[in-house]
């Protein structure tokens, strides 16, 4: 009796809820494998840490899954879940959480497939070498993802970039030129689709 109740003191019911979304379509994604895992520190001389899945499955249609497990108090967790083919963007590939993350944990996952991206800069009024150009584009639904950014260039500058593989979904542009000592702002947002080419142009 008193060996049960010590087992028993050890372990804690955790419900784990697992999201898993499309940020480019804000879909769901069902059918995404996805595992729970513990994990321990192992002991000298080799040291690091053992992982053991505790539970495992499918995301149902709308890409979620709700698992309930008696966890370990002593151990980490960690969650999980496979990317989908042709995925160019995950917001999280594993999620990590312990006690002091409530009964109800919430762990979500954002992909996004690939897209194709031909950049096209070309300086048609160019006035010299101290003309300007400097840009920027980064995902709408991630301000810290920049796929493209360079030192600012001078001069009569023309380049192309061709079928980049990117994330698909919007992206914000923005960039600068300056000629004559004056400089101007310019904004755009565009949107890539899945498994296309977009091919998008600056003439400045």
């Amino acid at each position: 009796m008193i060996v049960g109740m010590v087992f028993f003191s050890c372990k804690k019911k955790q419900t784990i809820h697992i999201t898993a979304k499309n940020a480019a379509t804000g879909e769901p994604y069902s059918g995404l494998t996805y595992y729970v895992v513990t994990h321990k520190n192992v002991l000298k001389p080799y040291g690091g840490k053992k992982a053991k899945t505790v539970a495992t499955g499918t995301l149902d249609e709308n890409g979620e899954a709700i698992v309930t497990k008696r966890l370990s108090k002593n151990n980490g967790h960690g969650v999980r879940v496979e990317e989908p083919e042709n995925s160019c963007y995950n917001k999280n590939i594993q999620l990590y959480f312990s006690e002091e993350d409530g009964k109800n944990f919430k762990a979500e996952f954002e992909f996004a497939g690939c897209s194709y991206r031909t950049l096209k800069i070309n300086n048609v009024n160019c006035q010299g070498p101290n003309d300007l150009f400097d840009m920027d584009m980064h995902l709408v639904y991630n301000q810290n993802y920049t796929a493209f950014s360079f030192p600012e260039k001078s001069g009569c500058y023309s380049n192309e970039f061709i079928n980049e593989k990117v994330p698909a979904g919007k992206w914000f542009v923005e960039w600068w030129v300056t000629r004559n000592g004056n400089t101007d702002y310019f904004t755009d947002t565009i949107t890539l689709i899945e498994n296309e080419l977009f091919v998008y142009e600056i003439n400045y």
